[in-house]
């Protein structure tokens, strides 16, 4: 096994092993066991692209991993509240996701919903009961969080994307300032919320956002790539649907190149280049 293949294990099982202990059952909210059961359901799979950042950007600043772990799996479930909404009959209407039921279809609209609002809202109380951490590291983690999430980054992103599926035309402009809102915020966030765990001064803090939102965009292009080659019906704006999948592919690779670029004074053993080129080269 590579290097690179036995980090990206260690981060998967560190997430894997976590994640649920910071939503567990106890004798004083039994009576949630329903909703516990629904948001657990989601948790479970993924590729873990954004804890992976975390843990990666604070160990290659020299952190302390173990810090790392609480804010890793907050950044998880505000992922995962975010697509558990976003799989809703009124927003995109899926009924898979992570290659089984989305929450609204094993659980019903209601209590997905429920399960996504406290997925929204756990991350910052495990942020601010953090062991490791300063009251200084745990008050920016849990400002740039808030920030990627709300009218500014995911939330926000998303309703570009609805308001888009009602025109006829919408600009490149546009069209990449959804990305950035959508996908490359909490993206840019992750790493960001790992250098913050290193202790990382405000250069280390500024490559990781610069490589992250340009990760993110890349990120998203190569999903708008993937779903077009899957013949998936795609009515949302995106580069694909404005320029093809040939022009959409350079804009992808011009992306990846540019987030390199801001990596090389961090990444000492080359796990962050490795993980870059293997979303950009992925086929699923």
């Amino acid at each position: 096994m590579s290097n690179f293949d036995e980090k990206m294990a260690k981060y998967i099982k560190l997430t894997d092993d976590n994640i649920v202990k910071f939503n567990n059952y106890s004798n004083d909210n039994r009576p949630q066991m329903k909703l516990i059961d629904a948001m657990n359901y989601s948790l479970k799979g993924g590729k873990r692209v954004r804890p992976v950042l975390v843990y990666a950007f604070c160990e290659s600043l020299g952190g302390n991993i173990d810090n790392a772990i609480a804010p890793a799996c907050a950044v998880e479930m505000i992922h995962t509240s975010a697509f558990i909404h976003d799989d809703l009959p009124d927003l995109d209407n899926d009924d898979i996701r992570r290659e089984k039921e989305a929450s609204h279809k094993k659980y019903g609209d209601a209590l997905a919903i429920l399960a996504g609002d406290a997925l929204s809202v756990l991350p910052f109380e495990i942020i601010a009961d953090a062991p490791g951490l300063t009251a200084d590291q745990k008050v920016l983690i849990i400002s740039v969080l808030a920030n990627s999430v709300g009218r500014d980054g995911m939330i926000g992103g998303q309703v570009i994307d609805i308001e888009s599926r009602s025109r006829d035309e919408i600009a490149e402009e546009e069209i990449m300032n959804m990305y950035r809102c959508k996908k490359g915020q909490l993206i840019a966030v992750s790493c960001v919320i790992g250098a913050i765990c290193a202790d990382g001064g405000n250069e280390s803090l500024r490559a990781a956002a610069e490589f992250g939102l340009r990760l993110g965009i890349a990120y998203q292009i190569i999903d708008d790539i993937l779903d077009a080659n899957d013949g998936k019906p795609h009515d949302n704006a995106s580069v694909v649907s404005l320029y093809g999948v040939e022009k959409a592919r350079k804009m992808a690779n011009k992306f990846t190149s540019e987030a390199l670029e801001w990596i090389d004074n961090i990444d000492d053993d080359g796990f962050l280049r490795e993980l870059t080129k293997y979303l950009l080269e992925r086929t699923k």
